[in-house]
């Protein structure tokens, strides 16, 4: 393939003596570029971010594109193929709030605390979705099934709590990147890796952040207004 996107499919560069494809860091760079979006609650979080799915779900085929890991996270490949599906839901609804102006100023969604209800159904899809991704993952050969089943899963369960304006998706995001950069950092893909620790930063800003917006957002406590007796007293 030629042309830009040849170059960008095939490009390296080598850092500390090992390849490192220019994609994973470009994919990256979009990735990163999206999180500060929705940071900042803007509708373009999303289209942005599927650009670097796109790109990311290359990188980690390792067999299928001959990236120089050569190896193939399928969890991590999968998540990529699933935020794509879980941004055009996310795309719409932000879109959809934004014109009914239930953000404020120019924000799409605003935060709110997950409800006791939503926070069990985010723990048992959690524990759920990593117990049916492990030997799925396993069996096509995934490298560090259980770790990439989390990662797989940790993702979407984020992805769609950001897209409910949940401020506990930050936390989840949090728990992602604990577990993924020691399997990337084993796996080779530094770029991903250093990212990840660059995500984690950003997602204890985007916690403090969006807890500090869901605060200011709550009602003030009414205040009972005196009776005649107290006025007159």
């Amino acid at each position: 393939m030629s042309g830009p996107l040849g170059w960008l499919l095939e490009a390296q560069v080598h850092v500390a003596g090992s390849p490192v494809l220019v994609r994973e860091i470009v994919g990256n760079a979009f990735g990163l570029a999206s999180a500060l979006l929705g940071l900042r609650r803007l509708v373009w979080a999303w289209p942005v971010g599927m650009v670097g799915n796109a790109l990311l779900l290359t990188v980690f085929l390792g067999g299928a594109f001959a990236t120089p890991q050569a190896h193939d996270l399928y969890g991590q490949a999968g998540r990529q193929v699933f935020f794509f599906a879980v941004s055009v839901y996310g795309w719409w609804r932000w879109t959809r709030n934004r014109r009914a102006g239930s953000g404020g100023d120019d924000a799409a969604v605003a935060p709110r605390w997950a409800t006791r209800r939503e926070r069990l159904g985010l723990l048992l899809a959690a524990g759920a979705g990593t117990a049916a991704a492990y030997p799925v993952l396993a069996a096509l050969g995934s490298w560090g099934p259980l770790p990439d089943a989390w990662i797989l899963t940790g993702s979407l369960l984020a992805t769609y709590g950001m897209a409910r304006g949940w401020v506990e998706f930050w936390l989840v995001w949090i728990a992602v990147d604990a577990v993924g950069v020691p399997l990337l950092l084993r796996g080779g893909f530094y770029p991903s890796a250093a990212m990840y620790l660059v995500y984690g930063a950003l997602c204890v800003w985007g916690f403090v952040s969006w807890w500090r917006t869901s605060r200011a957002a709550r009602p003030a406590p009414a205040t009972l207004s005196p009776t005649y007796s107290e006025v007159v007293a």
